[in-house]
Protein backbone atom coordinates (compact mmCIF):
# COMPACT_ATOMS: atom_id res chain seq x y z
CA UNK A 1 0.00 0.00 0.00
CA UNK A 2 0.90 3.81 -0.37
CA UNK A 3 3.03 4.57 3.20
CA UNK A 4 1.99 8.06 3.04
CA UNK A 5 -1.55 7.24 3.27
CA UNK A 6 -0.75 4.25 5.71
CA UNK A 7 0.96 6.27 7.91
CA UNK A 8 -1.46 8.70 7.76
CA UNK A 9 -4.72 6.61 7.64
CA UNK A 10 -3.01 4.87 11.63
CA UNK A 11 -2.00 8.25 13.13
CA UNK A 12 -5.79 9.88 12.83
CA UNK A 13 -6.57 6.41 14.49
CA UNK A 14 -4.58 7.78 17.45
CA UNK A 15 -6.08 11.49 17.11
CA UNK A 16 -3.34 13.11 14.99
CA UNK A 17 -4.85 15.73 12.53
CA UNK A 18 -2.88 14.82 8.87
CA UNK A 19 -2.90 16.96 6.13
CA UNK A 20 -1.29 14.37 3.11
CA UNK A 21 0.20 15.26 -0.50
CA UNK A 22 1.91 13.00 -3.04
CA UNK A 23 5.37 13.16 -1.61
CA UNK A 24 4.38 14.74 1.66
CA UNK A 25 2.44 14.67 4.93
CA UNK A 26 1.87 17.05 7.71
CA UNK A 27 1.18 15.85 11.45
CA UNK A 28 -0.56 18.29 13.62
CA UNK A 29 -0.71 15.70 17.07
CA UNK A 30 -3.21 15.65 19.71
CA UNK A 31 -3.10 17.03 22.92
CA UNK A 32 -1.90 14.74 25.77
CA UNK A 33 -5.53 14.97 27.34
CA UNK A 34 -7.52 15.02 24.63
CA UNK A 35 -9.37 11.49 24.81
CA UNK A 36 -12.50 9.33 23.52
CA UNK A 37 -15.27 12.26 22.67
CA UNK A 38 -13.30 15.41 23.03
CA UNK A 39 -10.63 14.02 20.73
CA UNK A 40 -13.44 13.48 18.06
CA UNK A 41 -15.37 16.31 18.72
CA UNK A 42 -12.03 18.60 17.97
CA UNK A 43 -10.41 16.37 15.43
CA UNK A 44 -13.68 14.84 13.19
CA UNK A 45 -10.88 12.80 11.03
CA UNK A 46 -10.15 10.74 14.01
CA UNK A 47 -11.42 7.14 14.37
CA UNK A 48 -10.21 7.43 18.17
CA UNK A 49 -13.65 6.02 19.09
CA UNK A 50 -12.72 2.48 19.20
CA UNK A 51 -9.06 2.32 20.12
CA UNK A 52 -9.12 -1.41 20.93
CA UNK A 53 -8.88 -1.81 17.29
CA UNK A 54 -5.17 -1.25 17.26
CA UNK A 55 -2.90 -0.06 14.45
CA UNK A 56 -2.60 -1.90 11.52
CA UNK A 57 0.97 -2.28 10.05
CA UNK A 58 0.42 -3.27 6.42
CA UNK A 59 2.88 -5.91 6.82
CA UNK A 60 5.27 -3.28 7.41
CA UNK A 61 8.27 -3.32 9.98
CA UNK A 62 8.41 0.25 10.13
CA UNK A 63 4.76 0.94 10.94
CA UNK A 64 5.32 -1.40 13.78
CA UNK A 65 8.02 0.09 15.46
CA UNK A 66 7.17 3.29 14.81
CA UNK A 67 3.39 3.38 16.68
CA UNK A 68 4.40 1.40 19.20
CA UNK A 69 6.60 4.54 20.64
CA UNK A 70 3.16 6.41 21.68
CA UNK A 71 3.15 4.25 24.04
CA UNK A 72 6.01 6.67 25.84
CA UNK A 73 2.74 9.38 25.27
CA UNK A 74 0.94 6.97 28.00
CA UNK A 75 -1.26 5.79 25.60
CA UNK A 76 -2.82 2.36 25.28
CA UNK A 77 -1.47 0.97 22.27
CA UNK A 78 -2.34 -2.38 20.45
CA UNK A 79 -0.26 -2.91 17.42
CA UNK A 80 -2.14 -5.99 15.24
CA UNK A 81 0.34 -7.83 13.54
CA UNK A 82 3.96 -7.43 15.78
CA UNK A 83 5.52 -10.44 14.21
CA UNK A 84 5.82 -8.64 11.37
CA UNK A 85 9.16 -6.87 12.64
CA UNK A 86 10.87 -10.12 12.54
CA UNK A 87 11.81 -8.86 8.75
CA UNK A 88 14.35 -7.18 10.51
CA UNK A 89 13.97 -7.02 14.34
CA UNK A 90 12.79 -10.34 15.52
CA UNK A 91 13.04 -9.66 19.10
CA UNK A 92 12.16 -5.39 18.76
CA UNK A 93 9.45 -5.95 21.09
CA UNK A 94 11.28 -7.73 23.83
CA UNK A 95 13.75 -4.93 23.76
CA UNK A 96 10.91 -2.55 23.94
CA UNK A 97 9.79 -3.96 26.79
CA UNK A 98 13.10 -3.51 28.56
CA UNK A 99 13.07 0.15 28.43
CA UNK A 100 9.68 0.71 29.06
CA UNK A 101 7.21 0.27 31.90
CA UNK A 102 3.63 -0.94 32.53
CA UNK A 103 1.17 1.38 33.59
CA UNK A 104 0.36 -0.32 36.77
CA UNK A 105 -3.18 -1.98 38.06
CA UNK A 106 -5.01 -2.87 40.74
CA UNK A 107 -7.35 -5.54 39.68
CA UNK A 108 -10.30 -6.05 42.43
CA UNK A 109 -12.40 -9.12 41.77
CA UNK A 110 -14.98 -10.78 43.78
CA UNK A 111 -18.78 -12.21 44.40
CA UNK A 112 -21.10 -9.70 43.88
CA UNK A 113 -22.21 -7.15 46.48
CA UNK A 114 -19.24 -7.72 48.05
CA UNK A 115 -18.49 -3.70 47.62
CA UNK A 116 -15.79 -4.39 45.71
CA UNK A 117 -17.20 -1.30 42.75
CA UNK A 118 -17.01 1.24 45.56
CA UNK A 119 -13.68 0.33 47.11
CA UNK A 120 -12.04 0.58 43.71
CA UNK A 121 -13.34 3.88 42.69
CA UNK A 122 -12.27 5.33 46.46
CA UNK A 123 -9.22 3.67 46.01
CA UNK A 124 -8.66 4.96 42.10
CA UNK A 125 -9.56 8.34 43.78
CA UNK A 126 -6.64 8.38 46.21
CA UNK A 127 -4.32 7.38 43.94
CA UNK A 128 -5.34 9.36 40.78
CA UNK A 129 -5.54 6.62 38.61
CA UNK A 130 -8.07 5.88 36.34
CA UNK A 131 -11.34 3.76 37.38
CA UNK A 132 -12.96 0.61 35.48
CA UNK A 133 -15.96 -1.08 36.05
CA UNK A 134 -16.06 -4.02 34.14
CA UNK A 135 -19.40 -5.00 35.36
CA UNK A 136 -20.91 -1.78 34.00
CA UNK A 137 -19.44 -2.46 30.82
CA UNK A 138 -21.75 -5.13 30.37
CA UNK A 139 -24.73 -3.33 31.73
CA UNK A 140 -23.82 -1.14 28.86
CA UNK A 141 -23.90 -3.31 26.62
CA UNK A 142 -27.10 -4.36 27.52
CA UNK A 143 -28.02 -0.75 27.16
CA UNK A 144 -26.47 -0.21 23.72
CA UNK A 145 -28.26 -3.39 22.46
CA UNK A 146 -31.73 -2.25 23.41
CA UNK A 147 -31.17 1.50 21.55
CA UNK A 148 -30.00 -0.50 18.44
CA UNK A 149 -32.40 -3.05 18.19
CA UNK A 150 -29.77 -5.66 19.14
CA UNK A 151 -31.58 -9.02 20.54
CA UNK A 152 -29.68 -10.52 23.54
CA UNK A 153 -29.19 -14.06 21.85
CA UNK A 154 -27.79 -12.43 18.98
CA UNK A 155 -24.02 -13.23 19.66
CA UNK A 156 -22.23 -11.73 16.57
CA UNK A 157 -24.47 -8.92 16.66
CA UNK A 158 -23.70 -8.31 20.57
CA UNK A 159 -20.19 -8.54 19.86
CA UNK A 160 -19.43 -6.19 16.83
CA UNK A 161 -21.62 -3.58 19.03
CA UNK A 162 -19.42 -4.34 22.26
CA UNK A 163 -16.14 -3.16 19.80
CA UNK A 164 -17.82 -0.07 18.39
CA UNK A 165 -19.68 1.77 21.52
CA UNK A 166 -17.21 4.21 23.27
CA UNK A 167 -17.94 4.08 26.76
CA UNK A 168 -16.13 6.22 29.57
CA UNK A 169 -16.70 6.59 33.14
CA UNK A 170 -16.04 9.77 34.90
CA UNK A 171 -16.83 9.37 39.45
CA UNK A 172 -19.94 7.87 39.76
CA UNK A 173 -21.07 8.81 36.11
CA UNK A 174 -21.44 6.45 33.10
CA UNK A 175 -21.36 7.53 29.47
CA UNK A 176 -22.46 5.56 26.29
CA UNK A 177 -21.35 7.08 22.73
CA UNK A 178 -21.61 11.35 24.35
CA UNK A 179 -25.34 10.30 26.57
CA UNK A 180 -24.94 9.85 30.17
CA UNK A 181 -26.73 7.29 30.76
CA UNK A 182 -25.35 5.75 34.85
CA UNK A 183 -29.43 6.29 36.01
CA UNK A 184 -30.65 3.51 33.24
CA UNK A 185 -27.68 1.25 33.49
CA UNK A 186 -27.91 0.45 37.32
CA UNK A 187 -31.72 -0.35 36.72
CA UNK A 188 -32.89 -3.54 37.15
CA UNK A 189 -33.48 -4.12 33.46
CA UNK A 190 -29.76 -3.62 32.12
CA UNK A 191 -28.65 -5.37 35.29
CA UNK A 192 -30.62 -8.58 33.82
CA UNK A 193 -29.40 -7.94 30.35
CA UNK A 194 -26.01 -8.31 31.65
CA UNK A 195 -25.73 -11.71 32.81
CA UNK A 196 -27.33 -12.67 29.54
CA UNK A 197 -24.76 -11.11 26.97
CA UNK A 198 -21.52 -11.67 29.78
CA UNK A 199 -22.02 -15.54 29.43
CA UNK A 200 -21.65 -14.85 25.22
CA UNK A 201 -18.02 -16.08 24.66
CA UNK A 202 -17.88 -14.03 21.32
CA UNK A 203 -19.11 -10.54 23.63
CA UNK A 204 -16.49 -11.22 26.33
CA UNK A 205 -13.37 -11.77 23.72
CA UNK A 206 -14.43 -8.14 22.00
CA UNK A 207 -14.66 -6.82 25.49
CA UNK A 208 -11.34 -7.65 26.66
CA UNK A 209 -9.46 -5.17 23.90
CA UNK A 210 -11.96 -2.15 25.58
CA UNK A 211 -10.95 -3.19 28.73
CA UNK A 212 -7.58 -3.11 28.03
CA UNK A 213 -7.87 0.11 27.25
CA UNK A 214 -8.39 1.56 29.80
CA UNK A 215 -4.69 0.95 31.45
CA UNK A 216 -3.71 4.35 30.46
CA UNK A 217 -1.08 6.20 32.74
CA UNK A 218 -0.84 6.89 35.38
CA UNK A 219 -2.76 3.90 36.64
CA UNK A 220 -5.65 1.81 36.62
CA UNK A 221 -8.10 0.53 39.24
CA UNK A 222 -10.62 -2.21 38.10
CA UNK A 223 -13.49 -4.24 39.95
CA UNK A 224 -14.64 -7.02 38.22
CA UNK A 225 -14.88 -11.17 38.20
CA UNK A 226 -11.46 -11.74 36.15
CA UNK A 227 -9.87 -8.67 36.09
CA UNK A 228 -6.45 -10.35 37.66
CA UNK A 229 -6.92 -13.84 36.01
CA UNK A 230 -7.82 -13.03 32.73
CA UNK A 231 -7.93 -9.23 31.72
CA UNK A 232 -4.86 -8.14 33.80
CA UNK A 233 -3.12 -11.31 34.79
CA UNK A 234 0.27 -8.97 35.23
CA UNK A 235 -1.76 -6.68 37.77
CA UNK A 236 0.92 -5.25 40.26
CA UNK A 237 -1.68 -6.05 42.98
CA UNK A 238 -5.01 -8.59 42.42
CA UNK A 239 -7.40 -8.53 45.52
CA UNK A 240 -10.23 -10.97 45.63
CA UNK A 241 -12.43 -9.08 47.94
CA UNK A 242 -15.22 -10.77 49.84
CA UNK A 243 -17.44 -11.07 52.67
CA UNK A 244 -20.31 -13.23 54.29
CA UNK A 245 -23.37 -13.47 52.13
CA UNK A 246 -25.19 -12.26 55.18
CA UNK A 247 -23.26 -9.35 55.52
CA UNK A 248 -23.51 -8.63 51.86
CA UNK A 249 -27.39 -9.07 51.81
CA UNK A 250 -27.40 -6.52 54.16
CA UNK A 251 -25.44 -4.04 52.60
CA UNK A 252 -27.34 -4.41 49.21
CA UNK A 253 -30.59 -3.90 51.57
CA UNK A 254 -29.33 -0.97 52.47
CA UNK A 255 -28.37 0.53 49.35
CA UNK A 256 -31.95 -0.18 48.26
CA UNK A 257 -33.72 1.32 51.18
CA UNK A 258 -31.27 4.59 50.43
CA UNK A 259 -32.51 5.15 46.99
CA UNK A 260 -36.18 4.58 48.11
CA UNK A 261 -36.52 1.38 46.84
CA UNK A 262 -38.59 -1.43 48.74
CA UNK A 263 -36.07 -5.07 49.10
CA UNK A 264 -36.28 -8.03 51.68
CA UNK A 265 -33.48 -9.52 53.48
CA UNK A 266 -34.06 -12.95 53.28
CA UNK A 267 -34.92 -12.96 49.13
CA UNK A 268 -31.71 -10.71 48.97
CA UNK A 269 -29.68 -13.39 50.80
CA UNK A 270 -31.11 -15.74 48.82
CA UNK A 271 -30.40 -14.34 45.51
CA UNK A 272 -27.18 -13.90 46.15
CA UNK A 273 -26.39 -17.18 47.42
CA UNK A 274 -28.27 -18.57 43.77
CA UNK A 275 -25.83 -15.89 42.17
CA UNK A 276 -22.52 -17.22 43.83
CA UNK A 277 -23.42 -20.59 42.67
CA UNK A 278 -23.93 -19.53 39.21
CA UNK A 279 -20.99 -17.81 39.19
CA UNK A 280 -18.60 -20.14 40.33
CA UNK A 281 -20.16 -22.76 38.24
CA UNK A 282 -20.60 -21.36 34.70
CA UNK A 283 -18.30 -21.90 31.95
CA UNK A 284 -17.00 -18.71 30.91
CA UNK A 285 -14.65 -16.67 33.05
CA UNK A 286 -16.36 -18.53 36.60
CA UNK A 287 -15.85 -16.68 39.47
CA UNK A 288 -12.97 -17.90 41.46
CA UNK A 289 -10.02 -16.19 43.31
CA UNK A 290 -6.33 -16.01 41.01
CA UNK A 291 -3.68 -18.16 42.72
CA UNK A 292 -1.20 -14.97 42.88
CA UNK A 293 -4.55 -12.36 44.92
CA UNK A 294 -4.70 -11.86 48.06
CA UNK A 295 -7.69 -12.53 50.21
CA UNK A 296 -9.59 -9.45 51.89
CA UNK A 297 -12.60 -10.40 53.89
CA UNK A 298 -14.41 -7.07 54.79
CA UNK A 299 -17.18 -9.13 56.53
CA UNK A 300 -15.67 -6.76 59.20
CA UNK A 301 -14.71 -3.70 57.91
CA UNK A 302 -16.25 -0.52 56.32
CA UNK A 303 -15.95 0.91 53.78
CA UNK A 304 -12.99 3.33 54.41
CA UNK A 305 -10.79 -0.01 56.24
CA UNK A 306 -11.18 -1.66 53.28
CA UNK A 307 -10.14 0.82 50.91
CA UNK A 308 -6.66 1.35 53.45
CA UNK A 309 -6.05 -1.94 53.27
CA UNK A 310 -6.18 -2.12 49.77
CA UNK A 311 -3.82 1.25 49.31
CA UNK A 312 -1.68 -0.74 52.41
CA UNK A 313 -0.97 -3.53 50.45
CA UNK A 314 -0.51 -1.29 46.97
CA UNK A 315 1.87 0.67 48.58
CA UNK A 316 4.19 -2.17 50.20
CA UNK A 317 5.39 -3.39 46.44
Amino acid sequence: PDRITAMATELRKVGATVEEGADFIRITPPFPSQTGEARARLNPESRILNPAEGIDTYDDHRMAMCFSLAAFGGMGMRINDPGCVAKTFPDYFKRFASVTQAVPVIAIDGPSASGKGTVAMLVAAELGFNYLDSGALYRVLALAAQKHGVVLVDEAGLASLAGTMDVRFEGVDIWLDGERVGDEVRGEQCAAGASKVAALPAVRAALLAKQRAFRRAPGLVTDGRDMGSVVFPDAALKVFLTASAEVRAKRRYKQLMEKGMGANIATLLQEIRARDERDSQRSVAPLQQATDASLLDTTELNVDQAVQEVLTRYRSF
